[in-house]
C-alpha cells in the first residue's frame, strides 16, 4: 500500500526545515530506519531515516524547498504499518469558554508564539511547546502567526502579509510565497485601491543587490553563486541578530605569556595521556565560565520586560563545517576540567566537520565563544548568537614589545573581543567582565590544574 512519508518533529523550537539533498530517487528500495532525506534546520544539518522499508514512489518537496515540521514530504510502496502521525492530536474540547480570551493558533496551520531561534537554542522565552487551537467561524480579526524566516523576508521587502496568498498546510503562507510576490505582485482580485492614494508597486527593487542590473541579466564579469540552504539561514540568522540587538563592543588585551609556557610543558603529556592536542581554547573556555559565574547578566537573554538568567553555563563554540558555521554547545561547562573542555570541545569539533551533529549538541546555549585566532585575525566585532546576551572572540596569540615594570619586554599578547547586548548589560558590566576574563588567563601559570 501507498504510505506518506512526512518530515518529522525533530525539537520543539523547529518549526520547518529546508529539504538538503534527497539521498534516495523514485523507484530506489529503501530499508527500514535507512537514510532517505538530508534536511536543513537553522540549528543543524540531520539525515532523516525512513520509519518504513518499500519502494520510494513519489517526492513531493524538492530539493531547496522549505516546509513546516508534519508536512508531507514523499510517498512510499510498503507492506509495512503506517508511521505514527508526527502532528499531535488535539484535545476533544480546547474552545475556551467566551469570557476567555486566548491568542489564535490552528493544530498544523497557524503556530503560536513561535519565537525566533539561532543555532544554539530558541527564542527568549524558550516556549516549552507550541499552543494551538482552532480558528472560529467568524474569528478573522487578529492577524495570522507566520515563520520567523517568512517574517524576516517580508520585512526585509515591506511586503504587506495579508495580500500574500498561502501554498502551505491549511494556507500557511511559505517563504516561496513571500518570493513569488515579490517577482509578481499580488494576484488582481487581492490588490485594493485607495481613490486619494496613487497606487504603488508590490514589487520592490533591491539596488543594493543588484548594482548593476537584475540577477536574471547575464555579465561576463561577474559569477552568481546560488545559495544553499545552510548559507540562506546564517544570512538569516545574522539579519535577525543585528537588526533586533543593540550591538555595543569593546576588547582588551590580555598577556598570554604564562599560559604559553604552561601549554608547552604540559603539550607532550597531555597528548600521550589523553590521545588530543591541548590547544588554547579550553583554557579560554574555563576563564570564561569562571567569569559568569562571576557576571551572570552575561549569561542571560532578553525577555521583552524582562532579563532572564540562565542557571546553567552552557557554551557554544563557532566551528566552520563543511556545510558552513554551526555552533555546536558545550552543556555544563563550568563543570568540566580543563581537560574535560578539551576532550567535550575536540568531539564536538570533529562530529561538526564530519556532520555528525545532533539537534542536542546544538540547542541550549547560553554564550558563544569563537576562536578567530586561528584564522589569523587580532581584533574583531562579532555579531551575537541571537538570542544570548552577548560573544566573545579569542584572537591570534604574538609576540610583541610591552612596557613592564618601566621597562620594555617581548610578551605573548592576545586581544579578547566582545559584542554585547545593550539592553541588558553596559560598559560596567561588560567592561568588568572581559577584566575578569583577562585576569583569570593572566593568572593561568604551572601551578593552574588540569584535571
Amino acid at each position: 500500500m501507498a504510505i506518506t512519508i512526512e518530515l518529522p518533529h525533530v525539537g520543539e523550537s523547529v518549526v520547518e526545515g529546508t529539504i538538503g539533498k534527497w539521498l534516495k530517487q523514485p523507484g530506489d528500495d529503501v530499508q527500514r530506519y535507512e537514510p532517505l532525506v538530508e534536511i536543513v534546520t537553522d540549528k543543524v544539518t540531520m539525515d532523516v531515516p525512513s520509519p518504513v522499508a518499500g519502494s520510494l514512489l513519489k517526492i513531493l518537496a524538492q530539493e531547496g524547498e522549505t516546509i513546516p515540521m508534519g508536512a508531507p514530504i514523499a510517498e512510499m510502496e510498503s507492506a509495512d504499518a503506517p508511521p505514527p502521525p508526527t502532528v499531535p492530536t488535539a484535545p476533544p474540547d480546547i474552545r475556551p469558554s467566551p469570557e476567555v480570551s486566548r491568542p489564535v493558533g490552528t493544530i498544523g496551520y497557524l503556530f503560536q508564539d513561535v519565537g525566533p531561534v539561532g543555532p544554539t537554542g530558541g527564542g527568549p522565552n524558550d516556549p516549552a511547546a507550541v499552543e494551538f487551537r482552532e480558528l472560529a467561524p467568524n474569528e478573522t480579526s487578529k492577524p495570522a502567526r507566520h515563520s520567523p524566516a517568512v517574517r524576516r523576508l517580508a520585512n526585509e521587502h515591506n511586503v504587506d502579509l495579508s495580500l500574500v496568498t498561502g501554498s502551505g498546510m491549511g494556507g500557511r503562507i511559505t517563504r516561496n510565497d513571500v518570493l513569488a510576490f515579490i517577482k509578481t505582485g499580488p494576484a488582481p482580485s487581492a490588490r485594493t485601491r485607495t481613490p486619494s492614494m496613487p497606487v504603488i508597486s508590490s514589487t520592490v527593487k533591491n539596488d543594493a543587490a543588484e548594482p548593476s542590473g537584475t540577477p536574471s541579466e547575464s555579465n561576463e564579469d561577474e559569477e552568481q553563486i546560488p545559495l544553499t540552504p545552510v548559507r540562506r539561514m546564517i544570512a538569516d540568522a545574522m539579519v535577525r541578530s543585528v537588526s533586533q540587538i543593540p550591538h555595543a563592543w569593546s576588547t582588551v588585551e590580555v598577556d598570554m605569556t604564562s599560559l604559553v609556557a604552561l601549554r608547552v610543558q604540559i603539550r607532550d603529556e597531555f597528548q600521550r595521556r589523553e590521545g588530543i592536542d591541548l590547544t588554547y581554547l579550553p583554557f579560554a573556555i574555563k576563564a570564561l565560565v569562571e567569569s559568569l559565574k562571576e557576571y551572570p547578566t552575561l549569561n542571560a537573554v532578553w525577555g521583552g520586560d524582562k532579563i532572564i538568567l540562565k542557571k546553567r553555563v552552557n557554551v557554544g563554540i563557532a566551528v566552520a563545517a563543511p556545510v558552513g558555521l554551526v555552533v555546536p554547545v558545550i552543556h555544563s561547562a563550568s563543570q568540566l576540567s580543563i581537560a574535560g573542555l578539551a576532550a567535550a570541545a575536540r568531539d564536538l569539533t570533529l562530529r561538526a566537520r564530519n556532520n555528525k551533529l545532533t539537534l542536542e549538541d546544538v540547542q541550549g546555549g547560553t554564550f558563544t565563544l569563537n576562536n578567530t585566532g586561528v584564522l589569523g585575525s587580532t581584533i574583531s566585532q562579532p555579531i551575537i548568537n541571537h538570542p544570548q546576551a552577548a560573544i566573545l572572540t579569542t584572537e591570534a596569540i604574538q609576540k610583541r614589545p610591552v612596557v613592564r615594570d618601566d621597562a620594555i619586554a617581548i610578551r605573548s599578547m592576545m586581544n579578547i573581543c566582545m559584542s554585547f547586548d545593550h539592553r541588558i548589560n553596559d560598559g560596567a558590566e561588560s567592561g568588568g567582565f572581559l577584566m575578569a576574563v583577562k585576569s583569570r588567563l593572566e593568572s593561568m601559570g604551572p601551578d593552574t590544574p588540569i584535571y
